[in-house]
């Protein structure tokens, strides 16, 4: 194999790729990035067995080939080449190591067979449909704090995304909840979406996803099966296996009922958050939140090294009302609304919270409350 091409092109794809390899394995050709160089690109490959990257480098290609090496050396290495640079890759003769050329530096890496690389490709996909790459990070990036991190629930340890019918047409939903807090987001739902089975996305893909979304214009072709996702958007392919498990029935736990509403100034109100929480212990993170007409007083106490208070400004004409919640959970939502006013819908201080965008209705989030 021989092949030339820039540093730029490389640097970028080798940025998206290397991401997948584990720091550690147990099996060493999962260690590596495949390269295989052909017609006038070098496809390159990365895999951990549950996700796969695979993109494609523009080259001249003098000899055509494939071979495996190190995937986060070959990075660092390309990493530190001369911007601007041409590079240049070639096997030996013994086929033992790949020479890596730019300038005045030389590389050799030590390569393993490109036959012992996996393949996680196989397989039919049932559905396909195109997002635009600003509907994809919407849906993701509104609902991806609220992944459950706690492994025996692994369920919860992904993005669940399925269609809904509503009085309005059909809609592509995202949900995400930890059990403490629940996120969702929907757009309307794309053609070809319709009968997909309803998946769990797990929560390192959907990391990679969001990386991989640079250009908000650029469609975003996904296909889908029962166990696996694919996505396509430009020179990148990812693909991935599907957590296999039954997401709960999270329309349970959104309160209908919550008649009290309090609408507060977005930004003041992460800011108060954000300062008050200041005084919180590491463990608690506890913020009361007392509201009367017209204002709103955010409370923290911690024995250990104080309190804080700070007052609101707020609408709110129901009966006063005392509610406490993590104040890390509060940022995380106020940080995904998107309109200048917040608006909660509480019912009393021991029952799940509605908290949504005053004008837009396509996202919203539940908070559980906490003791203070």
């Amino acid at each position: 194999m021989k092949a030339t091409l820039e540093r730029t092109d490389l640097l970028k794809s080798l940025t998206h790729v290397h991401r997948v390899v584990e720091r550690r394995n147990t099996i060493p050709i999962l260690s590596n990035v495949l390269l295989r160089a052909d017609g006038g690109a070098i496809n390159l490959k990365a895999t951990d067995l549950d996700l796969e990257i695979v993109e494609s480098v523009p080259a001249m290609i003098e000899l055509p080939g494939a071979t495996t090496v190190p995937a986060h050396m070959f990075y660092d290495i390309v990493r530190k080449l001369p911007e601007g640079s041409q590079v240049v890759l070639e096997t030996t003769s013994d086929n033992a190591t790949l020479e890596i050329r730019a300038g005045r530096s030389k590389f050799t890496l030590q390569m393993l067979p490109e036959t012992d690389f996996p393949d996680l490709t196989a397989g039919d996909f049932s559905h396909g449909f195109a997002l635009t790459g600003a509907d994809t990070r919407k849906l993701i990036d509104t609902t991806q704090f609220a992944i459950s991190t706690e492994e025996t629930r692994y369920y919860l340890n992904g993005i669940y995304l399925h269609t809904v019918d509503a009085a309005s047409g059909q809609h592509f939903r995202a949900v995400a909840t930890d059990g403490h807090r629940l996120a969702q987001a929907e757009v309307p739902a794309p053609q070809g979406a319709s009968g997909m089975p309803g998946i769990i996305v797990p929560r390192k893909t959907v990391g990679e996803i969001q990386k991989l979304l640079e250009d908000p214009e650029a469609n975003v072709q996904i296909e889908l099966s029962e166990t696996k996702i694919r996505l396509t958007t430009g020179s990148v392919v990812l693909t991935s296996k599907l957590i296999d498990g039954t997401f709960p029935d999270y329309g349970r736990v959104i309160p209908q009922g919550n008649d009290k509403e309090m609408r507060v100034d977005r930004d003041e109100f992460k800011e108060a958050v954000d300062r008050v929480s200041t005084i919180s212990s590491e463990r608690g993170r506890a913020v009361k939140l007392s509201l009367s007409e017209g204002r709103m007083v955010l409370t923290v106490n911690n024995p250990d090294s104080g309190s804080a208070t700070e007052e609101v400004a707020v609408e709110f004409d129901a009966e006063p009302l005392e509610i406490g919640f993590n104040s890390r959970y509060l940022l995380d939502i106020a940080n995904q609304l998107s309109s200048d006013t917040a608006l909660f819908r509480l019912a009393d201080s021991g029952s799940p919270t509605l908290i949504q965008d005053n004008t837009v209705e396509d996202c919203l989030f539940v908070l559980m409350p906490m003791r203070v």
